[in-house]
C-alpha cells in the first residue's frame, strides 16, 4: 500500500516521528518538514536512527515550508500542532492532494477494535480510567467472567506515545483505547468503533476561530462510524448531546441527572453510578460502583468516571474490572495534583487546566479559602464566567503572564473588586513570581491552586513543563 508513495509530514515532533517511522517500513519516501532549524532537531534525527535501511527512504527539509515540497507528493501528512491555515497545507488542498495524520492511519491500520474519546476537558483523566478498566479486565479469568475480556490493551493517542508505534504488535483479540483531540479531528475521515465526547466547550478558538468550527472537529468522531458502532455522549453537556441526532449506530449516554426512560447509559442513582441497558425483557440495571470509590475531587471528575463506566459498558467489559480500574486511582500528573502542604495550606497542580471553563471545574472543587494562581496565554476565549465566580469565590487572585490583563479587566467588568468578600489581585510577570507571591498571601487552611485558564507557550513549551516548574518551585519553599 505504501510502497514508492510519497509522504509529506508537516510537524517534526512525536506524532510526524512515529508517522515516519511506521510509513518509512513500508517502503514509503518520506519528507519530514518542520519550521525549526536542524540544529534544533538532533534528538529528533537520533531517535530515527536505529531505522538501518529504511532510514536512507527519509529526507528532512527544515527551517520553513516552501512550497516546492508538495511537487510530486502523494498525501500531505499534518501532526497536531500545524494548524491548517498554514500556506503550504492550504496549496496542497487546493492541488487536491489528500491530507491525513498519525490518528487516521493508525485507524486505518488498527487489527483490534478501537476507542476513541474527545472533549474539551477530562479526556486524559477518562483515557486513563478506561485503560485501567480494561487491563483489569485483561487480568481476569475470561473462563470464569461473564463480560468482554481483551488480550491485551494499548492506550496512548494524543496522550503518551502515538498508537502507531505499536500497532504492528496489536492483534484482533486486543483493545486500543485513544485520546484524539479537535486538532486531530478535523481532517480525519474516519471513525473509532466506540466513540465518546464527554462535552465541547469553549476551547482553541484561536485555532479553529468559531464554536462552530470547533464543534464540527470535535463532531468528526462520529461522522464516519458504520451503524455497528457506538458512540457515548455525555447527556448533561449541551455541546456534547448536540450530537445525539448525528450517531450512527448505537447510543449510550452518561450524566448526574435521571437517565431519561428508553436510553442507555451509566447515571447516578443516589450515591451509587448504575447501568442501564435495554434488554430482550426490557431495560436492566446494574449497580456498578459507589461514587465514593473515586478519590478525585470534583463533579467534573465524577463526570469523567461516569463516562469512563458507560465506555467500558459500550464493548462489555465487566462491572467487576470496572470498579478494579477505580481503585487506587489517584490522577494523573498536572491534573488537581496534590504536591505538598506548606504553612498549613495544601498546594495543587492543575497546569492542564488552559481555559476559563477548566480552571472554574478545578476552583469548584474546593470549598476551603483559595488562593489561585491564572494566566498564560489567551486562546481568545470568554472569560466573563470565570470572572463572576471567581471574583466572589476566590480570597486571593494571583495573575501571571500575557493574560494577566484580559483576566482582570475581566474582573474589572463584574463590577465587584474592592466590595467586601472579594478576591484581592496580585499581578506578577511569570509564574515563578506567582508562586514567591502567592507564598507570602498563604494562610493556615487555604488551599493554593495553580489552574491558569490560559495556554504555557507565553513562558514554556507546554503545560507539562508549566507544571513540572511550579511542582519544583513549590517544593524548594522553605
Amino acid at each position: 500500500m505504501w510502497h514508492n508513495r510519497h509522504v509529506l509530514i508537516i510537524g517534526i515532533a512525536r506524532q510526524g516521528l512515529a508517522l515516519a517511522r511506521y510509513l518509512a517500513r513500508r517502503g514509503a519516501q518520506v519528507t519530514l518538514n518542520d519550521r525549526r532549524p536542524l540544529e534544533e532537531l538532533q534528538a529528533e534525527q537520533q531517535s530515527l536512527a536505529d531505522l538501518g535501511d529504511a532510514g536512507t527512504k527519509i529526507a528532512w527539509i527544515v527551517g520553513g515550508h516552501p512550497l516546492e515540497l508538495l511537487q510530486d507528493i502523494d498525501l500531505v501528512c499534518i501532526s497536531g500542532g500545524v494548524p491548517l491555515s498554514l500556506p503550504i497545507v492550504q496549496e496542497a488542498q487546493r492541488r487536491g492532494i489528500p491530507l491525513s495524520n498519525d490518528s487516521q492511519i493508525f485507524l486505518e491500520a488498527a487489527p483490534c477494535p478501537v476507542i476513541g474519546i474527545t472533549g474539551s476537558a477530562g479526556k486524559t483523566t477518562t483515557t486513563t480510567l478506561v485503560g485501567r478498566m480494561a487491563r483489569a479486565a485483561a487480568e481476569m479469568d475470561a473462563a470464569g467472567t461473564a463480560g468482554y475480556i481483551p488480550s491485551r490493551v494499548w492506550v496512548g493517542g494524543n496522550i503518551g506515545s502515538p498508537l502507531l508505534n505499536e500497532v504492528d504488535q496489536m492483534q484482533p483479540d486486543d483493545l486500543a483505547v485513544m485520546e484524539l483531540s479537535s486538532f486531530q479531528l478535523e481532517i480525519m475521515t474516519r471513525s473509532p468503533q466506540v466513540a465518546a465526547v464527554l462535552n465541547i466547550t469553549p476551547n482553541h478558538l484561536d485555532r479553529h476561530g468559531t464554536m462552530d468550527a470547533y464543534r464540527e472537529a470535535k463532531a468528526r468522531i462520529l461522522a464516519f462510524q458504520s451503524p455497528g458502532g457506538v458512540a457515548v455522549l455525555g447527556r448533561d453537556d449541551p455541546g456534547a448531546w448536540s450530537l445525539a441526532g448525528r450517531v450512527r449506530g448505537r447510543l449510550l449516554s452518561f450524566g448526574l441527572s435521571e437517565l431519561p426512560v428508553g436510553q442507555e447509559g451509566v447515571f447516578l442513582k443516589g450515591e451509587n453510578l448504575t447501568l442501564r441497558l435495554n434488554g430482550a425483557g426490557g431495560p436492566q440495571e446494574t449497580l456498578l460502583m459507589a461514587k465514593s470509590m473515586l478519590e478525585l475531587r470534583g463533579e467534573h471528575n465524577l463526570l469523567n468516571l461516569l463516562c469512563a463506566c458507560a465506555i467500558a459498558a459500550a464493548v462489555g467489559l465487566p462491572p467487576a474490572a470496572m470498579q478494579a480500574g477505580v481503585q487506587g486511582f489517584h490522577g494523573v500528573p498536572h491534573r488537581l495534583e496534590y504536591i505538598r502542604t506548606w504553612k498549613g495550606a495544601r498546594w495543587y497542580n492543575d497546569s492542564i487546566a488552559t481555559a476559563p471553563e477548566r480552571a472554574l471545574a478545578a476552583v469548584r472543587s474546593f470549598h476551603e479559602p483559595l488562593v489561585l494562581l491564572a494566566g498564560g496565554r489567551d486562546k481568545n476565549l470568554p472569560w466573563e464566567e470565570f470572572a463572576r465566580e471567581v471574583v466572589e469565590r476566590v480570597d486571593h487572585l494571583v495573575l501571571f503572564g500575557e493574560a494577566a490583563g484580559i483576566i482582570e479587566q475581566a474582573l474589572t467588568r463584574t463590577g465587584r473588586l474592592g466590595q467586601p468578600g472579594t478576591c484581592s489581585i496580585t499581578r506578577c510577570k511569570g509564574l515563578k513570581d506567582a508562586v514567591q507571591a502567592a507564598a507570602a498571601l498563604v494562610e493556615p487552611g487555604d488551599v493554593v491552586l495553580l489552574s491558569p485558564g490560559g495556554t504555557s507557550f507565553d513562558e514554556f513549551q507546554d503545560f507539562e513543563e508549566r507544571g513540572q516548574c511550579f511542582v519544583q518551585w513549590v517544593k524548594d519553599l522553605n
